[in-house]
């Protein structure tokens, strides 16, 4: 009987859908759910929505509850970690003052100096995570869907035994996307998608073994509604000739070339009808509709008395922890060290790539060398986030700053010393958060 455990379940929508898939293979059917949450209210409506989620499929599956999180943790074979470090008033900092100093965020959960100070935060709750596993349950996986990706599975990678990967639906996602307008079924699609988090790069993209880019640029060319969609990641395309996996609206912060001027901005990062468009503080509308409406929504869920849909979805988790348990083989794209799979981005920094799991765990497909244009954001990319994580480590704040002085859109539209500025204010507004850095003076 399979014990997984959930750390943040609070996180209403991962947890049900990953439960849902969980219980959809037969050696999964009786697991013991355990779902913990700081918590205790969000921890108890999402008891009830897990337990009708058992009742509804007449599955044999056992559901525990607690806010003890080394309770959870005994004994698990896999740990899906979905939590989030602070509030809402610490988040908005986190955008509203790069804005101030003209580094325009929309989303900033991911990179930039919004995403490097939410990885300072959360990075100790993560590595504490991961020693607890080392005590209660070394020998399971831990699969995480906690933004900032890459830099929180690089600390946790660089400093624990325990096997990690991070997971990101837009891999997937997008390939759904990139198929529909290629007009071709995305069961019939072949790719490779290599780099980073939220900046992997379909380096092969073909339907029964046919390139599919001639198709999708033309289809970008000439179709308004296809450009529109995703304007940011479409440019990028035309430009540098390879589709890249995450929304618009995140990859407009992830370089130079979007948001350094309100012309820019205005023409890409305002009207595009994907998932966020990129207009500034998208994020924070969207967290203060949630803190507002969150009980609302789920009593209405739990309320409706439509039978719910227990068909499997595409997110990796439920494939991967059947693999590790004794099931068929299953490739997906996960975050993990650079072993030389990836020949021209640093060794031991966590890329994404496909990986196949089994039940000896973790085996990443080794790609090669990325195309260079695609590599040199990459390896920017990597060297702020290596100093951001050692700075979250080490609690040196110089460290910090040097990263937020090297991230490509502040660069691009501040001084170094109006970066410090920022980075200063960053600090001083996060310090309660922050314990790991006893001295913040830059």
């Amino acid at each position: 009987m399979a014990r997984i455990t959930f750390i943040g379940a609070g996180s209403l929508g991962f947890t049900r859908g990953l439960v849902r898939d969980i219980l959809t293979f037969p050696s999964l059917r009786d697991a013991t759910l355990v779902l913990m949450d700081v918590n205790a209210e969000r921890l108890g409506w999402v008891e009830k929505a897990v337990r009708r989620i058992v009742a509804e499929g007449r599955y044999p599956a056992t559901v525990e509850v607690t806010t003890d999180r080394k309770k959870a943790l005994k004994g698990a074979d896999a740990v899906l970690c979905t939590i989030l470090a602070g509030n809402v008033d610490i988040w908005k900092w986190d955008v509203l003052i790069p804005n101030k100093y003209g580094v325009s965020t929309n989303v900033g959960d991911t990179r930039g100096p919004s995403g490097i100070f939410r990885a300072l935060r959360t990075i100790p709750v993560m590595v504490s995570i991961c020693r607890d596993m080392e005590k209660l349950c070394p020998n399971a996986i831990l699969l995480n869907y906690t933004n900032p990706m890459a830099m929180l599975c690089r600390a946790m990678q660089k400093t624990s035994p325990i096997q990690v990967s991070g997971l990101c639906h837009s891999v997937q996602g997008t390939a759904m996307m990139l198929a529909h307008w290629a007009r071709v079924p995305y069961e019939e699609v072949h790719y490779v998608s290599a780099g980073i988090n939220h900046m992997s790069w379909y380096v092969k993209f073909e339907h029964r073994g046919r390139d599919l880019y001639p198709d999708l640029r033309k289809r970008v060319l000439t179709d308004r509604q296809v450009r529109n969609e995703e304007q940011v990641r479409n440019e990028m395309f035309l430009q540098l000739g390879y589709y890249v996996t995450e929304s618009s609206g995140h990859n407009s912060e992830y370089n130079p070339w979007f948001r350094k001027r309100k012309d820019l901005i205005k023409k890409y990062c305002t009207t595009g009808t994907g998932w966020n468009p990129g207009h500034e503080s998208y994020i924070l509308q969207e967290y203060e509709r949630a803190k507002r409406h969150w009980r609302k929504w789920i009593k209405a869920s739990l309320a409706d008395p439509k039978p719910l849909d227990l068909k499997r979805g595409h997110e990796y988790a439920a494939s991967i922890i059947n693999a590790r348990l004794g099931g068929d083989m299953f490739e997906f794209n996960g975050n993990v060290p650079n072993k030389h799979y990836i020949d021209n981005l640093p060794y031991d920094a966590c890329v994404e790539i496909p990986v196949i799991a089994s039940t000896k765990g973790f085996n990443a497909v080794r790609v090669g060398s990325l195309p260079p244009q695609c590599a040199a954001l990459n390896n920017l990319t990597i060297a702020v986030e290596e100093m951001a994580v050692e700075g979250a480590l080490t609690g040196n704040a110089e460290m910090v700053y040097h990263a937020c002085a090297y991230d490509p859109l502040s660069s691009a539209v501040l001084s170094l010393a109006e970066i410090r500025s920022m980075v200063k204010e960053m600090f001083a507004k996060s310090r309660a958060y922050l314990p790991q850095f006893r001295r913040t003076s830059l």
